[in-house]
């Protein structure tokens, strides 16, 4: 077990190329992590630390930045040949540069509002605002990839030639220094949606799932998933499924989850016969699934509680059944293709004690309840983190197996500083895209153009939505993606009578599916480095045992009884019957249902057994009425004249073959 934590600290090591500072620069993370925190505790809990002083809400988004951007430059080399492991003269310049300017715009905060810099400033802040501009595209590219920063650099100078554009894509322009301190100053770019959203919500969270992690979190959750499956059949699949949900919703991150739970669940698939690709598929999924999964669900959702101005607990109820619906077909499919290729679990003797792994980590389930009440019952999103933080903190330091020293601490604390810094990076370039489409006007340009080409029609809306989200979704963030998507697409099809929440689910999801489809699949091609399998290979995997995510938005943005919005027996009616037809579905996919056994009765008719109980999957789980042109009896009665004859001869026939083996 040891060495396959070894290996799990290795892989997540290798995940991201950071520099190893030393000496003084060693200081750096250490104490902005801990300001951050201190600030942001002082100004969710109003402790008043600063006696006789309140922080502007722009004054202290200038501070958090001015704390955390300088570590891009410091932590995340330039270039692929820079130093590891010595901070060169011009990072640290440029580190300098950035909290300097940081700290010029907290302190000259009260004037930017009364004396409208935003629109008109002095000369000196419009050098300054072209500086933070630059510097922040190349955090961008540090912490995000080039594919963001180009996204970014684009958009975010599309003000400057805005008005030569073509008619659907042309907007007000603004000049160059016009531009510059509307995106530096101004309430709607850099200290927009998605750094207010991140200073207000999204700190506390990162710092519970940095603390889970380094508490042994990560740890219990799989050993208990193994404890519960590891011996039931196709079970490490199954613990991947357990495991890697709980940790992503966690982490908020596809690629980190893969690289911190695969390197244990796919060589347990491996030893009970999934093959390489396969295994890397299960863990993708599990993975990408995880981030959808409430109570935490990553940084978007947070962002998507500030864009609908609703509790963030909302947003987390109505994720529960998609989520659900979502790892339910996952377990389904591993099932199948477990029982049709007669794969078995690990031995029980190879498997932890589930009552010594309850016995040392009840204390994770208890927080998780004690955060889920905070939320849910009293409501206190910005603050329960915090609360929950201190408490398994506290309780892990009672324990002798878990306790932190030194080390333990200062590890906690780095991990906390980096991932602040790269998540506050990548949100001030996305606030540059959120800038620049407000200050052109496209925002609303965008949505009616695209009402337009639709010809109104909300089903062609909703088609064009999920093609533009997952194609954003290859060259974005999720994070960036989503907001990009909020702000253009999101009012067009909400123009058109649907579910503001359900929209932006959709919209979340689809921007998450480009995780596990080919070409690009990110998350899969994680997956094969660790399993050692063909990246393609591992992603049509995934892509197949995902299938579900493909039409499970399309359910909720129909049908919001899927999201819990409407009467209680119609979210029964539709929870259930979308529950049977996802069993279908994952059923007919992998070849094998369940108490009826192997669909592939015939070499030729395979496929359209098949395609009759997918077919009749489909019609159960989608809802009717509304934008359907039939009723949901009218779904039923046609799921069930395909299922009933299909499953007959099916039985009929592997009866059959039963009778002629035995003879």
């Amino acid at each position: 077990m040891k060495e396959n934590e070894h290996s799990q600290e290795e892989a997540a090591a290798g995940s991201s190329r950071r520099r190893s500072l030393a000496g003084g620069w060693e200081l750096l993370p250490y104490i902005s992590a801990i300001t951050v925190l201190i600030l942001s505790i002082n100004q969710l809990f109003n402790l008043g630390f600063f006696v006789g002083f309140t922080f502007l809400s722009n004054q202290y988004a200038y501070i958090i930045a001015g704390f955390l951007l300088p570590l891009i430059f410091l932590m995340w080399p330039a270039h692929s040949k820079a130093s590891l492991s010595k901070v060169p003269l011009y990072d640290a310049f440029l580190a300098a540069i950035m909290m300097g300017i940081c700290f010029y715009f907290a302190f000259s905060s009260e004037k930017i509002l009364d004396e409208g810099w935003e629109y008109a400033a002095p000369d000196h802040a419009i050098y300054m605002s072209y500086l933070f501009w630059a510097l922040i595209f190349e955090c961008t590219r540090r912490a995000g990839g080039l594919a963001i920063f180009a996204i970014v650099v684009v958009i975010s100078f599309y003000p400057t030639f805005a008005d030569i554009m073509p008619g659907p894509i042309s907007g007000a322009a603004a000049s160059l220094p016009d531009t510059a301190i509307f995106h530096t100053m101004s309430s709607e770019s850099v200290l927009g949606i998605p750094l207010r959203a991140f200073t207000n919500l999204v700190i506390g969270f990162l710092v519970f799932g940095v603390a889970l992690q380094h508490t042994g979190g990560g740890k219990f959750f799989i050993d208990f998933a193994f404890a519960l499956l590891g011996h039931v059949r196709g079970g490490p699949a199954k613990v991947a499924i357990f495991s890697s949900g709980l940790m992503g919703s966690m982490s908020g991150s596809v690629i980190t989850n893969v690289l911190t739970t695969g390197v244990l669940s796919i060589p347990a698939m491996r030893r009970v016969g999934f093959s390489r690709a396969y295994a890397g598929g299960v863990e993708t999924c599990a993975s990408t699934g995880g981030v959808l999964m409430p109570p935490i669900m990553g940084a978007t959702a947070f962002i998507m509680a500030t864009f609908l101005e609703i509790p963030y607990i909302d947003i987390a109820i109505a994720a529960i059944i998609p989520s659900v619906l979502y790892f339910f077909g996952l377990f389904v499919q591993i099932d199948a293709y477990a029982a049709k290729n007669d794969l078995k679990g690990l031995p029980k003797e190879e498997l932890p004690s589930l009552g010594k792994t309850l016995k040392e980590g009840w204390h994770f389930i208890a927080v998780f309840v004690i955060l889920v009440w905070l939320l849910v019952f009293l409501k206190q999103e910005s603050v329960a983190p915090f609360y929950a933080t201190a408490l398994l903190i506290l309780i892990n330091q009672i324990f002798p197996y878990s306790r932190w020293g030194w080390r333990e601490l200062k590890q906690f604390v780095f991990g906390a500083a980096s991932l602040f810094a790269e998540l506050a990076a990548i949100l001030c370039g996305v606030g540059l895209i959120v800038g620049a489409l407000a200050v052109t006007g496209m925002s609303g340009t965008i949505a009616n153009d695209l009402i337009f080409l639709a010809g109104g029609n909300p089903l062609i809306l909703l088609v064009m939505g999920a093609l533009t989200s997952f194609i954003l979704g290859i060259g974005m963030t999720v994070t960036a993606a989503y907001i990009f998507l909020a702000i253009s697409l999101a009012p067009a099809v909400i123009s058109a009578g649907l579910d503001p929440l359900a929209v932006h689910l959709f919209i979340l999801y689809w921007g998450m599916l480009s995780f596990i489809t080919p070409p690009v699949a990110l998350g899969a091609f994680a997956a094969a480095t660790v399993a050692g399998a063909k990246p393609m290979e591992t992603g049509v995997q995934a892509m197949k045992l995902g299938s579900i995510i493909y039409f499970i938005p399309f359910f909720f943005v129909l049908n919001p009884a899927l999201i819990l919005q409407g009467e209680t027996l119609e979210i029964i009616k539709v929870v259930f019957t979308a529950l049977l037809g996802t069993w279908i579905i994952a059923s007919a996919l992998q070849g094998y249902l369940a108490w009826v056994g192997k669909l592939d009765i015939h070499p030729q008719g395979r496929w359209i057994i098949r395609g009759l109980l997918l077919i009749s999957g489909l019609a159960l789980a989608t809802p009717g009425g509304g934008l359907m042109p039939v009723s949901n009896n009218e779904l039923v009665f046609i799921a069930v004249a395909l299922a009933v004859p299909t499953v007959l001869v099916v039985l009929f026939a592997n009866r059959r073959n039963q009778t002629i083996r035995n003879a």
